[in-house]
């Protein structure tokens, strides 16, 4: 199995570092979404074995890990890794990325167990299921509960988190790349249901695990761009999944309009962020916002 991580180094920043140091060991690319603060060059510096890639302009989560898997499919990658720049991963992951392969030839996709950075303990995924028809792409199991032994078994799940989650080259292949028109959120479970339709297993590996901040770079999961791109991108990815009549398609938007919305916190850009993703959803308008 020859593994390649992608990391994206979103916004700038140091997280990136860190999570570069985590995959020492892992032939790594690492793809500058267009950060002006130097922090490309610091990777350069600190890490001159790591394939550098400068976009010149924020891609986006979907476009600019596109151009990373690009590159690790150009150098023969049998999976490819994609790490968050806010993760990093324990030094077990790719051992177990490696097993799970070689027992699962049918997975095409291999999804870690993700916590938390803070408190270590506290999981963020231990698997998902997927609920498009009542307007949710799926609660994450195990989310803001401690790991106890109950999530150490692996099994087939609807989704992977795209914190840290690998792809196989033939799921590539089949499937396509992560679709560049969600721009960011949601494009990782629409993946994982392509690739499903596509033939492949979506295989949850306990012992695959990373620490993950998460939602660092759209500003936290209440910030008015994530609350925008997960209102639009959730009522798209419904739709283009699980099709109901108009009548209970109205109903369906209503709903993630209404969940979001509690998620503003009575904030008035976080409202209007839910607004406009709502009616950039209903008018078909993609892409960066």
């Amino acid at each position: 199995m020859k593994l390649v991580a992608v990391v994206l180094n979103w916004n700038g920043g140091d997280d990136t570092l860190a999570a570069l140091e985590s995959l020492a060991g892992v032939a790594t690319i690492c793809v500058d979404n267009g950060s002006v603060d130097g922090s490309a060059d610091r990777v350069a510096e600190r890490f001159p074995e790591v394939d550098l890639v400068r976009t010149g302009v924020n891609l986006g989560f979907s476009g600019g890990n596109n151009v990373g898997i690009r590159r690790a499919l150009e150098r023969g990658a049998d999976w490819v890794l994609l790490l968050n720049n806010d993760a990093v991963a324990d030094a077990g992951l790719p051992a177990a990325l490696e097993a799970a392969a070689a027992a699962r030839p049918d997975a095409g996709v291999l999804a870690c167990k993700v916590y938390f950075a803070e408190p270590p303990d506290v999981l963020m995924y231990a698997g998902g299921s997927v609920r498009l028809r009542l307007g949710y792409w799926g609660r994450q199991t195990g989310f803001g509960e401690r790991d106890d032994g109950r999530f150490d078994r692996s099994r087939d799940v609807d989704r992977a988190t795209g914190a840290a989650m690998a792809v196989s080259r033939a799921a590539l292949e089949r499937a396509g790349l992560l679709d560049e028109e969600l721009f960011a959120y949601g494009e990782d479970a629409d993946w994982c249901l392509r690739i499903a339709r596509a033939g492949f297993a979506v295989v949850f590996v306990p012992g695959a695990t990373a620490h993950h901040v998460g939602s660092a770079s759209t500003g936290g999961l209440h910030s008015p761009t994530s609350l925008y791109y997960d209102t639009r991108n959730m009522i798209v990815v419904c739709e283009r999944f699980a099709r109901l009549p108009p009548g209970l398609r109205g109903l369906r938007r209503l709903v993630v309009v209404a969940a979001h919305l509690l998620g503003a916190a009575r904030s008035g850009a976080g409202v209007s962020a839910v607004l406009a993703g709502w009616r950039d959803a209903r008018r078909g308008r993609l892409g960066r916002r």
